[in-house]
């Protein structure tokens, strides 16, 4: 199974008044976490739209469970991986450190768009490309 681990420092602009980091500051850390792991294992984003003609690959739901607060200086690890593969989606689970400690865990599901072929103003979900599937499961 592939994993990404990346480490992050907590920004003056990633917290709130009280010094807490302000949730909405995850996700956006979450989204490029999913971006970076893509590129990691040899897919940077823009040549997997480009090479499967896609539109895009966005998130179609998302959550997260907050266990431990960090605040401005802070140091963090997201430890990123893909848990399983649809047709066209896939769901990717984040695991945020601060230490040894587990902080936070979110999940996104995410599919594949294209154009519809039948109706190129409208969007369709495409089937996830096998050597993409390959390489998240095999490592």
């Amino acid at each position: 199974m592939f994993v990404h681990r990346r480490d992050v420092q907590i920004q003056w602009g990633d917290c709130d008044p009280a010094n807490i980091v302000y949730y909405p500051r995850y996700f956006a850390m979450f989204d490029d976490s999913t971006s970076i792991m893509f590129e990691a294992a040899g897919f940077a984003k823009q040549d997997i739209v480009h090479k499967y003609g896609l539109v895009g690959i966005p998130m179609v739901d998302t959550r997260a469970k907050f266990y431990i607060a960090s605040t401005h200086g802070d140091w963090i690890t997201i430890e990123s991986r893909i848990e399983s593969f649809g047709r066209s989606s896939f769901d990717v689970t984040h695991k945020v450190f601060k230490g040894d400690q587990l902080a936070i865990e979110a999940f996104e599901k995410r599919v594949l768009v294209g154009r519809d072929p039948g109706n190129p103003d409208k969007l369709k979900s495409a089937p996830m490309p096998a050597e993409i599937i390959d390489k998240f499961t095999r490592g």
